[in-house]
């Protein structure tokens, strides 16, 4: 019991850190407009778990009128249980072809098995869903591969140089918090949730399941866009907060495409796609915050998103992104020029991947070049 009240008290003091780390953005990223306006209150509320059954789990669909698997109230943490690909069927000792008939068997719908959606209480469209990543504890299995360039040639960067496909299979030390890729390479696990979303936005371009022209049809996973979903950015790891515009009543947040490391740019498709046992998730709904597209707190840096098919466009994305933070913040006012000038001098634009239909950019402004204090 001592140890069980232990870990009770650790979950609960990392909360606030969080809770209290994640103030400075209050302060840096809100319009003048809304400076006055009374935040949500900085509360923790009850623990929820959400376990990955085949109910609970959608394969490679964020349908807008799945019914809730869960309702919470704003500030509440929900400890998420997550699945391998295709509804747990990628499993240690899967062959290649089961692999492509899997990809195969889901016509436009995305490969990762997404637990939700959740419900949040007072969650509206035009608000922010603020989720803090509390704990992450992955489960031992781990894969990577690239399909075979052969019949996949554009899914990967050098797919036409790859024509066959290529397997390889981990077993996660997690008490070490590594893996090794083989004898005298190891990974250290920096686990992160490579699919992260709310509901749909209803004007999202993508094409609808079974080719629907409702503007509430299915949309795929595969494409990351302004409700988060298959971004794979590898900076969302414990302790990181990510901001998202809300688009649908409750926010109805999923997540799945657990993954245990990544590099920027996922080149071959894949990442070290694993499991959770949870991740543990505050759920905040932000009625004083605006956002187009979604953002990142981290303990050292705030990171701009943007997302196109082309990577240009995408990188054009990100960077106006940054420029509007810079502008937008308080501790030290700065015109949209000044902002512009300091984001080439300070900001880091990374390629997220170039994998998923829509590439993705991701700008990094590190918090130390503020050295007057909020």
């Amino acid at each position: 019991m001592a140890m069980v009240n232990t870990k009770r008290r650790i979950v609960t003091a990392l909360t606030t850190l969080i809770v209290i780390g994640s103030a400075a953005f209050y302060v840096l990223a809100q319009p003048a407009s809304d400076a006055k306006k009374s935040s949500t209150p900085l509360v923790v509320g009850k623990r929820h778990m959400l376990a990955a059954t085949l109910e609970t789990v959608q394969w490679g669909w964020l349908d807008p009128k799945e019914p809730p698997k869960l309702t919470v109230d704003s500030g509440d943490i929900v400890a998420v249980e997550t699945m391998m690909h295709s509804h747990d069927k990628v499993r240690p000792g899967i062959t290649m072809d089961e692999i492509v008939a899997l990809r195969r068997a889901n016509p436009g719908g995305g490969p990762h098995s997404m637990t939700g959606p959740i419900y949040v209480n007072g969650a509206e469209p035009g608000d922010v869903m603020e989720i803090r990543i509390v704990k992450i504890v992955p489960k031992a299995f781990g894969i990577n591969f690239n399909l075979p360039g052969k019949d996949f040639p554009t899914i990967g960067a050098l797919a036409p140089e790859m024509p066959d496909g290529f397997i390889k299979f981990f077993t996660l030390d997690l008490k070490k918090r590594q893996a090794e890729f083989k004898p005298g390479i190891t990974l250290d696990l920096r686990p992160f949730p490579g699919t992260l979303a709310v509901g749909i936005d209803p004007n999202d371009p993508s094409a609808r399941k079974g080719g629907s022209t409702d503007s509430m049809a299915p949309v795929s996973t595969l494409r990351p866009w302004k409700n988060g979903s298959n971004m794979d950015i590898n900076e969302l790891q414990e302790g990181a907060t990510i901001f998202i515009p809300i688009f649908l009543k409750g926010g109805l947040v999923w997540t799945g495409d657990s993954h245990c490391r990544q590099g920027n740019g996922e080149v071959n498709l894949t990442a070290l796609e694993c499991s959770y046992r949870e991740i543990a998730m505050q759920l905040m709904v932000r009625k004083d915050l605006k956002l187009e597209w979604p953002r990142v707190e981290t303990k050292t840096h705030w990171i701009a998103m943007g997302f196109d098919e082309d990577l240009n466009k995408a990188m054009v994305n990100a960077v106006r992104e940054a420029v509007d933070f810079l502008e937008q913040q308080k501790v030290v006012p700065m015109s949209r020029y000044e902002a512009y000038s300091l984001a080439s001098m300070a900001a880091d634009c990374r390629v997220t991947q170039v994998v998923d239909v829509r590439k993705g950019v991701h700008c990094m402004i590190p918090k130390s070049i503020f050295t007057k204090k909020s």
